[in-house]
Order: C-alpha cells, then sequence, then structure tokens
C-alpha cells in the first residue's frame, strides 16, 4: 500500500498547476491507500506505513531546511495519517469521515507548526506568518481531504474495500 501511495504521489507530480512552492501538492488520492492499511490494521501499522509513505515522498519532493523541519514535514505529518486507525469501529460512514478528517487533520498541524516555525520568511510582508502557514497549508490538504473522503466512501459503499474481513 505504501507503494501504491508512492505512485499515486509520483503520478501527481506531473501536473504542475497543484504543486506548492516549498512543498506539498494535491495528489490522485494518494493517502487513500495508507488510510486503508489504518483502516484495516489498527493505528500502529497505520502510522508505520505512514512515516514509510513520508520517506517515499521526501524522496519524490524533497524539501529539507532544518533537521527538525524534516521531522515535522514527513515522518510525523505522513505518520499521522494512521491516526486516522483509531477509528476503525466506528459504524460506516462514521469511520471514513471521521478517520480520513482525523489523519489529514493531524498532517496539516505538523506542517502548519513547519510552516509557522521554518517558512515564516515566506510570507508576504504584512502578514501574520501563523496566517500564512494556514493557508498555505489549507491550499493543498483541503482538496486531499475532499479527494480522500470521497474515494474512500465509494470505496467502503461499494464493497471494494473489504475492511473487516
Amino acid at each position: 500500500m505504501v507503494a501504491l501511495a508512492g505512485v499515486l504521489e509520483f503520478i501527481s507530480g506531473f501536473v504542475p498547476f497543484l504543486e506548492m512552492p516549498q512543498g506539498g501538492r494535491v495528489t490522485f488520492a494518494a493517502m487513500v491507500p495508507i488510510f486503508y492499511v489504518a483502516f484495516r490494521r489498527g493505528p500502529r501499522v497505520g502510522i508505520i506505513a505512514g512515516v514509510a509513505f513520508g520517506l517515499v515522498v521526501l524522496v519524490e519532493e524533497p524539501f529539507i531546511y532544518n533537521p527538525i523541519q524534516f521531522l515535522l514535514d514527513y515522518p510525523l505529518a505522513f505518520g499521522a495519517l494512521g491516526l486516522s486507525g483509531f477509528f476503525r469501529k466506528l459504524p460506516w460512514p462514521s469511520m471514513p469521515v471521521i478517520g480520513v478528517a482525523v489523519g489529514i487533520g493531524c498532517r496539516f498541524i505538523s506542517h502548519f507548526i513547519s510552516g509557522l516555525v521554518f517558512f515564516a520568511s515566506f510570507a508576504p510582508a504584512g502578514m501574520d506568518p501563523a496566517t500564512y502557514s494556514a493557508i498555505y497549508n489549507a491550499w493543498y490538504l483541503v482538496p486531499e481531504l475532499i479527494i480522500s473522503e470521497i474515494v474512500m466512501l465509494i470505496l467502503v459503499r461499494r464493497g471494494i474495500l473489504q475492511l473487516y474481513l
């Protein structure tokens, strides 16, 4: 699933208008395989898969300015996707909706902190660094949330992802 997520992330890199200048992009549901692992195997395995996916993204889209920024933007941010596994016992459709929202929300928080601390200098003159970081990260993570929610709901509703085997 990590490999599938990496391929979806890689393919998304060929659409340049979906990519942000200091990292981050809207993908073709690249996080869905990680959510599937988290829902199927639980948060521990989901977090491990998320960290592995973060390292794949690091190879595909490296933006490293500081060791702490590296940790916040790659292993911690993508590992946070696995937190969705805590919601795997919820009934459908709550499980994919809440789980995906929590996973991407926690990823947003990690990127937001990184942006606030390490990328504040990119904020336009007169703009608060917190506002800049929130807007910058929401610009690609909100579409990612919508895409991931829709794809997960379709896959679960159609029975394609048999989450409880």
